[in-house]
């Protein structure tokens, strides 16, 4: 099998901000127009704690004057979609599903590494982008890159956005495409017992949203759910404040707010949110399937997703946990050929074909 790495997914003109979706002009001009915040605490350095790999590449971005806003949204989602590596690697292609019930047709972005192969898992994807922005297949190499190297059918879910969309919404999008993947699985060529999702940032949290949903559901088994740097709760950075150091570059605290309270349509950390829109705030978390949590030891979810990643292992749903020292959020995109870049992502790759196998 032909694989390719994180920096041909890079290099095919992927850029940094996987948890805004924000491309790195429109961050540079955004940031540009601030004027410098002071570091976390005084005297210190908010960027003694990075890891030397990626330090120059944060630099590049001195997130720590930006938060996500109204105004940097509309830019946003002006970004088009990144273009496939070409042919040999294999093409994604779209298909239109029905919409849950009142909701318009689901768009979904498919990579089938194997076309007319029987019985292979597959990969349900939740893309990133705060709740706010994104699409399936704005970063079409990474689905690529999962598809080949994992041997599985991947399927990205264009699922509806806040804040024109508030939760459920999105929630009943993603479900709507794991009912359709499991209902025409040998159309597709899949094993409905191996079935993972997952997703990075904002995606991950949606993919931890579906998992708990399908539990209660008790219509389709989900085999693995695989956690990049998930949101999994709106209270940090609102009601739960977070070490100065941390947090401070790529998503802020301020983003996080913004992001919340425009997909739970209540400000974030209210005392009450809609009922499984926030996994943190999920009381019972048995009967999960197992998870891969990753996440960089300075990005603003250590706290949550090490916490979630407890709960799990408290709840006996059998998790896989990494912090990675020195690391912020997005890291591995930004800076794809450092060392610890490539060990990263290949624990999550490794975990995701683990979890296949044993399926």
């Amino acid at each position: 099998m032909n694989r390719f790495t994180r920096r041909d997914f890079v290099r095919s003109g992927l850029a940094a901000g996987i948890g805004i979706g924000i491309a790195p002009e429109l961050l540079r001009s955004a940031v540009a127009r601030q004027a410098p915040t002071p570091p976390p605490a005084a005297g210190a350095d908010p960027y003694a704690l990075v890891d030397p790999e990626l330090l120059a590449a944060v630099k590049q971005f001195p997130f720590p004057t930006q938060s996500f806003t109204s105004e940097t949204l509309a830019a946003a989602r002006k970004w088009p979609p990144e273009p496939p590596l070409p042919p040999p690697v294999p093409q994604p292609f779209e298909r239109h599903i029905p919409g849950p019930a009142g909701a318009p047709d689901l768009r979904l972005v498919i990579v089938d590494p194997a076309p007319g192969t029987k019985g292979r898992p597959a990969f349900l994807h939740m893309h990133g982008g705060g709740y706010v922005t994104g699409m399936a297949g704005q970063f079409n190499p990474f689905l690529q890159a999962v598809a080949q190297n994992c041997g599985c059918l991947v399927v990205s879910v264009d699922y509806r956005l806040a804040p024109e969309t508030h939760f459920p919404g999105s929630l009943e999008d993603n479900y709507t495409a794991l009912r359709w993947l499991y209902k025409n699985s040998d159309e597709l060529g899949v094993d409905r017992k191996r079935i993972a999702i997952g997703g990075e940032s904002a995606g991950g949290g949606l993919s931890a949203q579906l998992a708990i949903a399908a539990r209660d559901r008790s219509e389709i088994p989900i085999l693995f759910q695989l956690l990049i740097y998930p949101a999994l709760d709106d209270r940090t950075g609102s009601t739960r404040q977070v070490p100065p150091y941390i947090g401070q570059f790529v998503w802020s605290a301020g983003s996080n707010r913004f992001a919340w309270t425009s997909f739970l349509g209540v400000p974030a950390g209210s005392p009450t949110v809609p009922a499984g829109a926030v996994p943190a705030r999920v009381e019972n978390l048995a009967g999960l399937p197992p998870a891969f949590i990753g996440v960089g030891a300075l990005d603003l979810f250590v706290d949550e997703d090490v916490e979630y990643a407890r709960r799990l292992i408290d709840a006996g749903v059998p998790t896989e946990l990494h912090v990675i020292p020195g690391a912020y959020h997005g890291f591995d995109l930004l800076v794809p050929d450092a060392a610890v870049s490539k060990r990263f992502t290949e624990s999550w790759m490794v975990a995701l074909r683990r979890a296949f196998a044993a399926g």
